[in-house]
């Protein structure tokens, strides 16, 4: 099997996704509700928080600055 990179994003967007369907998960067992309306939003703001990170990362590793 060919080996690939490690996708640091990947990781944390399926990481991200399997909090949110345990959270749900949890509260229907519970019979908690959970509000969508905070709930994607704040996910939303990870996955583009964790993209910056990883352009960031990205830019540093190939010895360029914003300017480049």
């Amino acid at each position: 099997m060919k080996r690939h990179r490690f996708d640091l994003f990947s990781l944390l967007a399926g990481g991200l996704f399997t909090a949110i369907a345990v959270l749900y998960l949890v509260a229907s067992l519970n019979g908690v509700s959970v509000n969508g309306r905070i709930v994607m939003p704040v996910a939303f703001i990870v996955l583009g928080a964790a993209g910056l990170a990883g352009a960031v990362a990205a830019m540093s590793r190939r010895g360029r600055g914003p300017d480049a």
